[in-house]
């Protein structure tokens, strides 16, 4: 039953594909050799808030209208009573569910201090050798030390937004050091262009490789810029 199961998934099957993630996630062995392919890995944290989801949302429409596929998987924080999760990002993502080009999965962090599954490296594996062309991964909403995201992830986007301040130092130890890519998004909020300023100098000063992309993800703005610097 698996070997067919996982036969309909790597051809793009969704509901064979969301049969699989479950076994994993119940730690069931699929029993079937699959064969990864090279595909970009793209992790979105950033503190709650930020507006990750809406990032996502946005990045999603300009890769679809590429052409490409896109598999998404969306970790929320779970109850410390029963390990499950709101699953929010159903409702900001809710136009893409039923998309032929796209895979949206919501996970629960079940505790994991990384602001991941426990099992998202074998999830990732096995989605690589699904016909997709990307994968794009939302964090639980991180802290200093939650910075698993950079085993998994080819490039990791650390969304902020210009409230963020002081908040900067605090993280410089931790997240700051691994991400790729910095977002500021709402930049329409007041203040942002001070904070893009500070940011850039920050950086600037000790991590000269690092980018940042100003963003107003609800507005649509700054989400080709920023794709373009993902992609290259």
């Amino acid at each position: 039953m698996n070997a067919l199961i996982v036969k309909k998934a790597i051809q793009g099957d969704k509901k064979s594909i969301a049969r699989i993630i479950s076994l994993i996630e119940t730690q069931v062995q699929v029993g079937i050799q699959t064969t990864e392919q090279n595909i970009p890995v793209i992790g979105i944290t950033g503190p709650p808030g930020a507006g990750k989801s809406t990032l996502v949302d946005a990045l999603l429409d300009l890769y679809v209208q590429e052409g490409k596929r896109i598999a998404v998987l969306c970790v929320d924080p779970s109850s410390v009573l029963h390990q499950g999760a709101i699953l929010g990002d159903r409702i900001r993502m809710s136009r893409w569910f039923n998309h032929e080009q796209v895979f949206i999965r919501s996970l629960s962090s079940r505790g994991s201090m990384g602001g991941l599954h426990p099992f998202i490296a074998q999830i990732i594996s096995f989605l690589k050798s699904c016909p997709f062309d990307l994968v794009l991964i939302e964090t639980v909403g991180v802290g200093q030390s939650e910075i698993e995201i950079i085993r998994h992830a080819n490039k990791t986007v650390l969304v902020l937004v210009p409230e963020a301040g002081d908040e900067i130092q605090l993280m410089k130890s931790g997240i700051v050091e691994v991400a790729d890519i910095f977002v500021v998004n709402k930049m329409d909020r007041p203040g942002s262009s001070v904070f893009v300023t500070q940011l850039i100098n920050m950086l600037k000063s000790t991590f000269s490789n690092k980018k940042v992309c100003p963003t107003a993800a609800s507005k649509g703005e700054g989400i080709e810029a920023l794709k373009k610097t993902i992609d290259t």
